[in-house]
């Protein structure tokens, strides 16, 4: 300690016990006055005078010491409880010699509670950082190493807390180790702020581009991948404005209403197209958020957007997907269904007139099935690219699948009579466009195609009922020979419904047995019954008996004949069985006519064994009939067929000869053992020479060939007598029977004809 600073600081305490000890020099000076009245020796005066002088200046030093000791202490620990740190002080003893009030808000704790429990900081330490701790302390304790550690403590209310601990030692001037002194500074808040800073910075090296620009929209900053989208580099960008990404696809409105919308709501997000430095364009989504301070006056704007290229070509594949033919590129049912509908619109807006084309292309499975698909496919990309050079800008060409096209003509003219020459013309175009020869897989192809046309004025018609209209005319050119068009007519609509009704009809029909067999008889020249051929009838609950030919054709289109014909197979089998065992009819044969559809299943052969199998008859009782056109396609397969049934008993009988496609080529292959001369033939045979001629000619070629003919149709006398002149033997028509029921023709004694 210096003596002068300290004199200074202390004189008055120094002086006071100066003069107490000037006193106490006084007395002694007294005393020896006495002693010398007395006759007492002058030194005995000197000595008790300089040993007070000494001991008064000795107690005034040990005063003031003492004081400045208290000074000390009181300014440190004034200093220290103000302080935010917590700050103690512990001794070797490891006993706090001084605990800062701020540890109460720091920990949770008092002073008390830090003076009571010596350990109370190391207690507070969470787990994690336990062993960090651990190490610190000894090193402080063994080493005296002086330290800054950051670790969490568990507040008194539970929430856990970051401390910043300062600690070092405390020693005297020959170096001894008094204890240690720390400080604890709660940097909780600081940490948190240095996380969300860390959470900001990745961030901002994410893969979207973000841009940050002062109140002027000045950029300032940009991040990694803002680089990478638009191939600029940070110095290049930097107190330059956004600006220099534009592409110029978008106008000057745009971007105002961008800005008006920023500073109303104070962000604003979209789709837009900028442009790289590269000069390449590409789409993003943006979005800008203003920056405000705390009056609410912004000072940054933050731009964050990516690179949508890629989802964009995503959607729009989507879209061609959802939308668009995969192998032509028009578009399909959905989209054209779309455009329909506004055309509609347009047109009832306009009070204009439209029309739907239906196009189908002839004979296109054959194409598929001779050539192949990938050939068939090459057909439909020239039809779609020769139906778009057909039609106006505006006008859609959709294809709805297979080989069906429909052009959609919009806003054509305001009366029907001036548009449906319009539409005609281009239905005439278009047919005389897909009518051109192809060359396909480098081979010439020559199709043609149906088209059906309805017209349409406003939304008076529902866009699946004008589908449907110009189906109904497609199907009417189809009827009409192909290779034409046909516009819808009412009457055609109503023809469909009565089709489609009769085909549910026939359905049921066959499910509850409605259909009946008539049989008429097959005789020979003196009138005696051979047989007899089974037609069918349907006995309909509302219209009665109706003949074959209100229904077949049906039946035919329909896919339902070769069922049917299977149930006359199968019903026909039941009555020869009944006659087996029965006299006079033992033996007949009954002659059952077979469709191409029928006979042309692969199975054929097996069903039909099947049936005469389960009925138990004898199968030379059974005659099957059939058409020309059975045998038109497979001749080969046609001889196997019935060559399988002929050795099984079946017999067959080609029906309707001569007015098909007969071949002596093929007929002579064919191992049936009947012909039957058509009634077109037997009707004019006496009236007119030429069907004589034909009959003549049929009965002659099929005896040479060893075949039976039948002459059916045979109405009168005179041309039963013709016929047998010509030598046929055996007949069937009016003039023996008309076909009658199963009871009748069982009932009946046909030797009496």
């Amino acid at each position: 300690m210096e003596i002068m600073p300290f004199l200074r600081r202390h004189r008055r305490v120094y002086l006071s016990y100066v003069a107490a000890g000037l006193v106490l020099v006084l007395t002694f000076a007294s005393m020896q006055m006495f002693m010398l009245y007395h006759q007492s020796s002058p030194r005995h005066f000197i000595i008790p005078t300089l040993l007070g002088l000494f001991i008064g200046m000795l107690l005034a030093t040990l005063v003031a010491m003492r004081r400045e000791m208290a000074i000390r202490q009181h300014l440190f620990r004034a200093v220290a409880d103000l302080a935010q740190e917590f700050i103690y002080v512990r001794n070797t003893q490891g006993v706090y010699e001084y605990v800062s009030p701020s540890c109460q808000e720091i920990t949770g704790y008092g002073q008390e509670d830090f003076y009571a429990e010596p350990h109370l900081l190391s207690r507070l330490v969470v787990d994690e950082d336990r062993h960090e701790w651990d190490r610190h302390v000894y090193q402080m304790h063994n080493e005296g190493k002086p330290e800054r550690l950051l670790i969490r403590i568990r507040h008194r209310s539970g929430e856990i807390r970051w401390l910043e601990h300062v600690c070092s030692d405390l020693r005297d001037d020959n170096g001894n180790l008094l204890g240690v002194r720390s400080t604890n500074l709660d940097v909780t808040d600081r940490m948190k702020n240095e996380q969300q800073l860390a959470i900001a910075a990745t961030a901002f090296q994410t893969h979207d581009a973000i841009l940050i620009t002062d109140a002027k929209a000045m950029i300032v900053r940009v991040n990694k991948a803002f680089i990478e989208i638009t191939g600029y580099e940070l110095e290049e960008v930097i107190g330059k404005t956004p600006a220099i990404l534009k592409s110029g696809k978008h106008d000057q409105a745009f971007y105002e209403e961008m800005w008006a919308t920023i500073k109303r709501e104070g962000i604003w997000e979209g789709e837009l197209i900028d442009r790289r430095k590269s000069g390449d364009l590409y789409p993003k989504h943006l979005t800008i958020t203003a920056v405000k301070d705390e009056l609410g006056v912004i000072t940054n704007y933050v731009g964050v957007f990516s690179d949508i290229t890629i989802r964009k070509a995503a959607e729009e594949e989507i879209h061609r997907l959802a939308f668009y033919d995969p192998l032509t590129s028009l578009p399909n049912r959905r989209l054209l269904i779309d455009r329909l509908q506004l055309a509609m619109a347009a047109c009832d807006r306009n009070n204009s007139y439209g029309a739907v084309l239906f196009i189908d292309l002839d004979n296109f499975k054959e194409l598929n099935d001779t050539q192949g698909h990938d050939v068939g496919d090459q057909l439909l990309v020239e039809v779609a690219h020769r139906l778009l050079a057909c039609v106006r800008t505006g006008d859609t060409v959709a294809r709805l699948g297979g080989d069906e096209f429909v052009v959609l003509l919009a806003n054509l003219f305001d009366t029907e009579l001036d548009v449906v020459p319009r539409a005609e013309s281009v239905a005439s175009k278009v047919l005389s466009s897909l009518h051109l020869p192809y060359l396909l897989n480098g081979q010439p192809h020559h199709g043609t195609a149906s088209i059906g046309v309805a017209l349409f004025h406003g939304s008076q018609k529902s866009v699946d009922e004008l589908l449907k209209h110009s189906d109904v005319a497609l199907y009417q050119a189809k009827n009409s020979g192909r290779a034409t068009l046909r516009f819808f007519d009412p009457s055609m609509q109503q023809a469909l419904e009565v089709r489609a009704k009769l085909n549910k009809e026939l359905h049921l029909a066959l499910h509850e047995n409605q259909f009946e067999l008539y049989f008429q008889p097959q005789v020979d020249a003196q009138g005696q019954c051979l047989g007899a051929e089974v037609l069918l009838r349907w006995q309909h609950p509302e219209r009665g008996l109706l003949m074959p030919n209100e229904f077949i054709s049906y039946a035919e289109e329909s896919g339902l004949i070769a069922d049917i014909d299977f149930w006359v197979l199968a019903e026909a089998c039941k009555r020869l069985n009944r006659w087996q065992d029965k006299p006079g009819t033992t033996p007949l044969l009954l002659a059952v006519n077979v469709s191409a559809a029928a006979f042309m299943r692969a199975d054929f052969v097996d069903d039909v064994m099947s049936i005469i199998n389960r009925s138990g008859v004898e199968p030379g009782m059974l005659k099957l009939e059939l058409t020309e056109t059975s045998l038109v396609d497979g001749v080969d397969e046609a001889i196997g067929k019935i060559s399988r049934l002929k050795a099984a008993g079946v017999r067959f009988s080609l029906d309707d000869f001569g007015t098909g496609y007969s071949s002596l080529a093929y007929l002579r292959q064919l191992p049936i053992s009947q012909l039957k001369i058509d009634r077109a033939f037997v009707r004019n045979v006496v009236s007119d020479a030429g069907d004589a001629v034909i009959a003549k000619t049929i009965i002659g070629m099929a005896q040479n060939l060893g075949l039976e003919v039948v002459a059916e149709g045979v109405e009168t006398r005179e041309q039963l007598d013709l016929l047998v002149s010509f030598g046929c033997k055996t007949f069937q028509g009016y003039l023996f029977s008309r076909p009658v029921t199963f009871w009748d023709f069982e009932s009946r004694n046909w030797s009496a004809l």
